[in-house]
């Protein structure tokens, strides 16, 4: 029989994935044994395989893990996120391009680790766990909480609490009341100390990365993320990854996009507009990561060049006119109708 004729599952919800199959010995709802040996299988863990045709995204992988679960048990951490729809910055793929294994909450069910997947048996709620498009996942609140619990390091779990609510899953509310509902895991105290860290308004990891150096290197106050500013006609002047409001100081970093011809032409002009209001600014690349202390004191530089006008005295503002619609927040973009998510929301690129 051949591979047109079996009864192979595709995801209802999601028709361009595949469900594993186990081996039929008729092979009629997956491989013979022979077959699975074959070419045309590929094994997606142990006992259960898929046609080698089949393109392994991450969504297929992550539903090939799920086929693991026992009947309690649920995806989590970075992989029910990406689920979820926080496809950006949960792609399942590290900065070495290698693939991260897809974590599986499992409870107390003896279900073991294998290639590619990582089975974690401590408690599951089952408040806890939510069936999306015939997937049981863990609720945003509880996967991010994962994360950042096994996070290497308090920034890198800010990182993730950031990252999650750029997609609206989680606020930073959200989260701090779940954490602190939760006491005893693994991690927990590292999920906490980070959570008054995170930011509802970065729109890329690095953004966050040059908050946490201005707050914990340079230590100086919260800043505003994103924040749109306006000149006193209700222009809108631009949107800085970083301000300063006190002081008047706005930071933005550049990536290897910003480096281009094109854009960097467009930042040189930004950057001449927030001087010509008064405004001291500052740029963060990607290989100051390598010397925080070095970024640190640029920005206090900054500072202290800054002019630290009045509010009744400067030429920009963060009101925004009456026209404008605000989006700074989880729960605002929440408020926000398909159509205006998609108006309003294009510009969050990194």
């Amino acid at each position: 029989m051949g591979e047109g004729e079996r009864e192979l599952w595709a995801l209802a919800a999601r028709p361009h994935l595949l469900l594993p199959a186990r081996i039929d010995p008729a092979g009629l709802s997956g491989p013979t044994r022979a077959e699975s040996r074959g070419p045309s299988w590929r094994r997606s863990s142990r006992g259960m395989y898929v046609p080698v045709h089949i393109e392994m995204t991450t969504e297929q992988r992550i539903l090939e893990a799920a086929a693991l679960l026992p009947p309690h048990g649920a995806v989590t951490g970075w992989a029910a996120l990406h689920w979820l729809g926080a496809t950006r910055w949960f792609s399942g793929v590290g900065p070495d391009e290698s693939l991260v294994p897809i974590p599986l909450a499992v409870g107390g069910e003896d279900i073991r680790s294998q290639p590619g997947i990582v089975a974690n048996a401590e408690r599951l709620d089952p408040r806890d766990v939510i069936v999306v498009d015939g997937v049981r996942v863990t609720t945003p609140a509880r996967s991010v909480c994962f994360e950042m619990r096994y996070a290497p390091n308090v920034r890198e779990a800010a990182r993730v609490l950031s990252m999650a609510a750029y997609s609206d899953l989680v606020s930073v509310d959200e989260l701090a009341g779940y954490a602190s509902r939760h006491s005893g895991w693994t991690g927990i105290p590292r999920c906490r100390a980070a959570t008054p860290l995170a930011e509802e308004n970065c729109w890329s990891p690095m953004e966050v990365e040059m908050v946490l150096v201005w707050r914990l290197d340079a230590e100086l106050p919260r800043p505003m993320c994103n924040r749109p500013l306006f000149d006193r006609s209700g222009h809108h002047v631009g949107t800085p990854d970083l301000l300063d409001v006190e002081a008047g100081v706005l930071g933005q970093y550049d990536g290897s996009l910003h480096l281009e011809g094109t854009q960097r032409s467009i930042d040189a002009r930004s950057e001449e507009r927030y001087r010509d209001l008064g405004l001291e600014t500052f740029t963060m690349l990607s290989a100051d990561r390598a010397n925080r202390k070095r970024m640190a004191e640029r920005m206090l530089a900054s500072r202290s060049r800054a002019k630290w006008a009045v509010e009744s005295e400067r030429h920009w503002t963060i009101e925004p006119p009456a026209w404008w619609t605000p989006t700074h927040t989880v729960a605002l973009r929440r408020t926000l109708s398909p159509e205006q998510q998609v108006r309003l929301l294009r510009y969050r690129a990194a």
